[in-house]
């Protein structure tokens, strides 16, 4: 039961709670394993997170979902909690200790759905090609590696070991205003805490991926109804919303896409009751 826990989570205090509350698993990956965090009942749901990230992504998706299905959050390989892949230099191997962890946890006969974010989207559907019909339908929520290489690369802000506190927080504010959020007043000290503890963890460094079109050949290898919601100034849209969503329906006539206006690529955070709401709807159709 979560009825003890906060509905919404607005402090890093109310991460923990739900991290103390959530039920462990671990599923073989490298030398190691990958965190998996499982809470609610009902129809199983995959979540798996963006680059340097990790579960925590989707804290405001999870108490509500939760509510009505089994939402399964991983730890992506290299990232969060997770060991790291036999291979850091290509995003197979994390693929395959995915496909391993999917078929170990969840059966056949549940036919478990997978929604993903930005590079959670990568390696998703590259774990997709081995699960074939395992998997019920594949959501997608701001990916790239669509074979845009023409899309500008981003300079963001590093930390240096000099900086104070202070300073290596307005490195990863800056961040998040460049690449995650649409509006820089709906940045938060939560965000900014949880962007500072997942970048610390990452060991896998997925930028150099995203130029590639390994998204876009793995979508159309893959027979599964996918559906999309994306942030409608989603800056990893590249040129535009409008053309990715034309790129991923290409072999897909059978796509339903939601775009949230007035949000960013990290949508589920920063338009948290609209997104739920979209996928509500996604989850319930």
């Amino acid at each position: 039961m979560l009825d003890h826990l906060p509905q919404k989570i607005e402090t890093i205090d109310d991460v923990r709670a739900w991290d103390d509350a959530a039920e462990r698993h671990e599923t073989p990956c490298g030398s190691g394993s990958i965190a998996w965090r499982k809470w609610g009942s009902g129809p199983p749901v995959i979540m798996c997170h963006g680059g340097s990230g990790s579960w925590t992504h989707w804290c405001k998706t999870i108490p509500v979902q939760s509510q009505t299905h089994t939402i399964w959050a991983c730890d992506l390989p290299g990232l969060g909690d997770s060991a790291s892949p036999a291979d850091l230099s290509h995003p197979a191997g994390s693929a395959e200790a995915l496909n391993i962890g999917i078929r170990q946890l969840i059966p056949r006969e549940d036919r478990p759905r997978i929604v993903a974010f930005s590079f959670g989207c990568h390696i998703s559907s590259l774990a997709l090609t081995g699960l074939g019909d395992y998997i019920r339908d594949f959501l997608i929520i701001g990916t790239s590696a669509l074979g845009r290489t023409d899309r500008p690369i981003m300079d963001f802000p590093k930390e240096r070991r000099d900086m104070t506190e202070a300073e290596r927080a307005d490195v990863h504010r800056g961040v998040l205003e460049m690449l995650m959020f649409h509006r820089p007043e709906r940045i938060d000290d939560l965000a900014v805490q949880l962007q500072a503890e997942n970048v610390a963890k990452a060991r896998f460094r997925s930028r150099i991926h995203s130029h590639t079109d390994n998204v876009k050949k793995a979508v159309g290898r893959t027979k599964v109804p996918i559906r999309c919601i994306w942030g409608e100034n989603d800056v990893v849209a590249y040129p535009d919303v409008p053309t990715v969503l034309e790129i991923l329906g290409e072999h897909h006539p059978e796509m339903k896409a939601t775009v949230i206006p007035d949000a960013g690529h990290w949508v589920m955070y920063e338009k948290g009751d609209e997104f739920n709401e979209a996928l509500s709807a996604m989850l319930a159709d």
